[in-house]
């Protein structure tokens, strides 16, 4: 597979993430909708200002792109979750995290618990 069809992938996946219509992700960006399904397909060799106005449009970080790796259930629920809390404040991903990290702790002290009997 191709760099371009890679980042493609990669824009697809993260935008399906959001629940994003192609329409939606380019309306954002500021681009044509067409445009964006060339790019999804790897048909286009975009420039890093149009790599920037997709990961602005998406309001996620831009080596989120990068990171490739096999199409797994995994991935699809993390780029879900970095979709949701992307448009956050600062403050409000900080909380969340709290929130997160007393949930997984009440998972794992669960599950020792149940491990006992």
């Amino acid at each position: 597979m191709s760099l371009p069809e890679a980042v493609g992938n990669r824009i697809r996946e993260i935008r399906k993430a959001k629940g994003w219509t192609q329409e939606q992700l380019a309306e954002a960006a500021g681009l044509h909708y067409s445009y964006i399904g060339g790019v999804e397909r790897g048909d286009r060799n975009i420039s890093l200002e149009t790599l920037e106005k997709i990961t602005n449009g998406l309001q996620v970080p831009v080596e989120l792109i990068f990171q490739f790796k096999e199409d797994s259930a995994y991935r699809r629920a993390l780029d879900e979750h970095i979709a949701v809390i992307s448009s956050q404040s600062a403050d409000q991903i900080e909380s969340l995290t709290k929130i997160n990290k007393e949930i997984l702790a009440s998972f794992t002290n669960a599950k020792n618990i149940s491990d006992e009997f």
